[in-house]
């Protein structure tokens, strides 16, 4: 093309702030069973974008297993907000045995099967499931093998690292290795601790020689095997999950609770059922649906917290938890200070009741180790802007270089974002920076910037404390008061 030589010529060359969109955090991503599914339309260990008003895929899911209960409990919860919700749906084999489900739910990595399916939907569907539960199939436990104790290394063995032997017990799928130096037993390791009810018996004949050596190994539970693979899945989301734990007693609950992961992606841990009519159900799908809900109130940002919110569709939960918000021995007092999530009955006429009348749901902790991301709504806001930014930014990446007005232009995109979450209350405050030490004429050289920004989301209102305290000033105004209206004494 010529250049031109008379005339007048624009070239648009401004770096603009690029407008932050919000990202939608209220996808659910349900995993579970459908075998009567329509299977050209759910095949097996791939994720299927399913509206929770959906009549026609809701039909070809058929009517049995526990995709199709989740997206009803789901649904329950968002009527008369935008009557549907968004759901992701992994369909995986049905098995009577729940433990072979629990294996096709975790899936393998490389084939992308089970949870590993839902990292493909953003490529393939174009949206993100945000909050993921796995109904029916995170409660259950199983023992293996502990930490082995060398009780008698032996003596006279070939040296070198051998693999271990098992004999006896009642189980399978144990696997170990044993170390000998010097002719004794130096070092057992259990790789694999196997699913085993009775312990069995290590060998060591593999060090050919060996005698006098006595090991013993105990049974410990291990954790559910969705519960500890979904932190990975989540993280790589920024998604948050939701796990069931046992219902039969308090002590499983708490046992169970003991060995999950902890992370900021596990969001208060449930230990109850719903029962809608006579028949029980799962809860995490009802919890779920309460996220949607709360989110939608708020335009999208999922800032607030579900906690003291009605959950609609029940006739009862099981089991019931005792709570009082004014007595600390109560039973849910206890649960929520372990981070569970309970449901709570309300009942009229009784001080201490978080309502009146029909099921609330009190949860809002994470199994974050660190106190800062200790509240659900806290992590899943800073998810939001973390992901906001993402989409924003990525737009200056190649296309400009390192200059004063990148760099600036980068920061006031940030700053139109956390200006705006400041104004609706989202953020009590924020602060941006670009450190000088932070930017080094190295990294500058090989385009890397680094900007930081500090933010502090608003925590959930927990707990008030009222100062009650008798008022004497009150007694010498009234004494006066009727010393003027007896005209014993003057008003001035």
């Amino acid at each position: 093309m010529a250049e031109l030589v008379v005339g007048i010529k624009h070239i648009r060359d401004g770096i603009e702030a690029q407008v932050v969109l919000g990202a939608d955090m209220s996808v659910v991503g349900i995993i579970g069973t459908a075998p009567a599914a329509d299977a050209l339309l759910f095949p097996l260990d791939t994720a299927v974008w399913v509206n929770s008003n959906d009549q026609t895929l809701l039909t070809a899911l058929g009517a049995t297993g526990t995709i199709v209960d989740a997206i009803a409990g789901i649904s329950s919860q968002v009527e008369g907000i935008d009557g549907a919700a968004k759901c992701l749906v992994v369909r995986i084999a049905d098995n009577a045995d729940p433990h072979a489900v629990i294996t096709s739910i975790v899936g393998v990595e490389a084939n992308g099967t089970g949870i590993w399916a839902f990292l493909d939907a953003p490529q393939e569907l174009g949206i993100t499931p945000r909050i993921l539960i796995a109904p029916g199939y995170t409660s259950q436990v199983q023992s293996g093998l502990g930490t082995p104790v060398i009780v008698a290394p032996g003596s006279g063995g070939a040296n070198g690292t051998f693999a271990l032997a098992f004999t006896g017990g009642t189980g399978t799928g144990a696997v170990g290795t044993f170390t000998v130096t010097a002719g004794a037993i130096t070092s057992v390791a259990i790789s694999n601790p196997g699913v085993y009810t009775v312990a069995p018996t290590l060998s060591f004949a593999a060090s050919a020689g060996l005698t006098g050596s006595n090991v013993t190994v105990a049974l410990e539970e291990q954790t559910n095997k969705v519960c500890a693979n979904m932190p990975t899945i989540c993280g790589r989301l920024k998604a948050k999950f939701i796990p069931e734990g046992p219902t039969s007693s308090r002590a499983a609950a708490i046992s169970w609770l003991e060995n999950l992961p902890q992370s900021d992606t596990i969001l208060h841990p449930l230990r109850q059922d719903a029962k809608v009519g006579v028949v029980t159900k799962p809860l995490s799908p009802y919890i779920a649906g309460l996220y949607v809900r709360r989110d939608a109130e708020f335009d999208g940002v999922p800032g607030h917290s579900i906690a003291n919110q009605p959950v609609y569709g029940l006739t009862s939960i099981t089991p019931t938890i005792q709570f009082s918000i004014v007595d600390g021995n109560s039973l849910g007092q206890d649960d929520i200070d372990k981070s569970f999530g309970i449901m709570i009955r309300g009942e009229t006429g009784v001080d201490g009741a978080l309502t009146d009348g029909g099921w609330t749901f009190w949860g809002t902790d994470t199994l974050s180790a660190a106190s800062e991301w200790m509240f659900a709504n806290v992590c899943r806001m800073r998810d939001y802007i973390e992901i906001n930014q993402i989409k924003a930014i990525r737009y200056y990446l190649g296309r400009y270089n390192i200059t004063h007005q990148t760099v600036q232009a980068v920061i006031n995109t940030m700053e139109g974002q956390l200006s705006k979450l400041r104004a609706n209350g989202d953020l009590l405050d924020y602060r941006i920076g670009f450190d000088e030490d932070a930017n080094q004429p190295a990294d500058l050289r090989l385009g890397f910037i680094t900007v930081s920004f500090q933010a502090e989301e608003p925590p959930v209102l927990r707990k008030v404390t009222i100062n009650s305290r008798r008022y004497e000033a009150a007694l010498t105004g009234l004494a006066r008061s009727i010393a003027i209206q007896l005209g014993t004494q003057d008003a001035a």
